[in-house]
């Protein structure tokens, strides 16, 4: 019996692996949310506690958590708010304290992010912790879907917790301390997973940790913009200074 030769142009080749699923792409970013979530649950109970303790009705909580979602501004806008700002105060306020979102479009992946929709949403609702998840080593791979659905829900995670500490305020006594410190320990555990991601790459931090110092010596009062102007100088001359070192074979 005669064996014909198969031309390997002839034998069938394995189907392309078929995209995720948009059910497991929630259910992916919701894993990825839920570190981050539980972090915004102290500090959104504190805020909608604060609303209410303010004198300010707690549908304000509501509001500002999902139109305003700015973090730390909001603690910030309570006060204006009863204080009765002017409108030019408050917007001044704003720029200086969310100017570090100008150079998280520095690297934020909105080029990943499909539709003209899909980006409004995305840039609206950017803020720290989505920066911190979405530019890691692990997010490079990540669909447009995964991002939007980490954004919604990491979105939907501030706006729950500020109702139900609004609804709640009157039964947290005005003598529990610490919840604000949420905040700090999550950004500290965010840092920590960032730095572990670097791979032996020590100077970036340690340049990262000399930039916050010399804003706190130099300018303490706009320590975080200070802090940012500095980091990123620093990165664009280590970059140029790489890119003019002669290479060899």
């Amino acid at each position: 019996m005669d064996i014909v030769p198969v031309a390997a142009e002839n034998c069938p080749r394995p189907a392309p692996a078929p995209p995720p699923a948009p059910r497991s792409e929630a259910r992916a970013a919701l894993k990825d949310s839920a570190g981050v979530g539980l972090g915004f649950l102290p500090l959104g109970l504190a805020f909608g506690a604060l609303v209410t303790q303010s004198g300010l009705d707690w549908w304000w909580a509501v509001l500002s958590a999902a139109i305003v979602f700015g973090g730390s501004f909001e603690f910030l806008l309570i006060g204006m708010v009863t204080a009765s700002t002017p409108l030019a105060a408050v917007a001044l306020s704003a720029l200086l304290v969310n100017i570090r979102h100008v150079f998280y479009s520095l690297s934020f992946p909105l080029h990943r992010v499909s539709g003209r929709l899909g980006k409004a949403y995305s840039t609206y609702t950017m803020c720290d912790e989505v920066y911190a998840l979405t530019t890691g080593e692990q997010a490079r791979t990540w669909s447009s879907r995964r991002i939007l659905w980490l954004q919604f829900f990491l979105h939907l995670y501030w706006v729950g917790s500020s109702t139900a500490g609004a609804l709640l305020g009157s039964l947290i006594p005005g003598s529990v301390t610490g919840l604000d410190f949420a905040l700090t320990a999550l950004f500290t555990v965010l840092a920590l997973d960032a730095v572990r991601t670097l791979r032996g790459d020590a100077p970036t931090p340690v340049l990262a940790a000399l930039s916050a110092l010399a804003a706190r010596l130099l300018c303490p009062g706009q320590m975080l913009p200070a802090a940012f102007t500095l980091f990123t100088a620093a990165l664009l001359a280590r970059h140029l200074a790489s890119f003019r070192k002669p290479r060899h074979a």
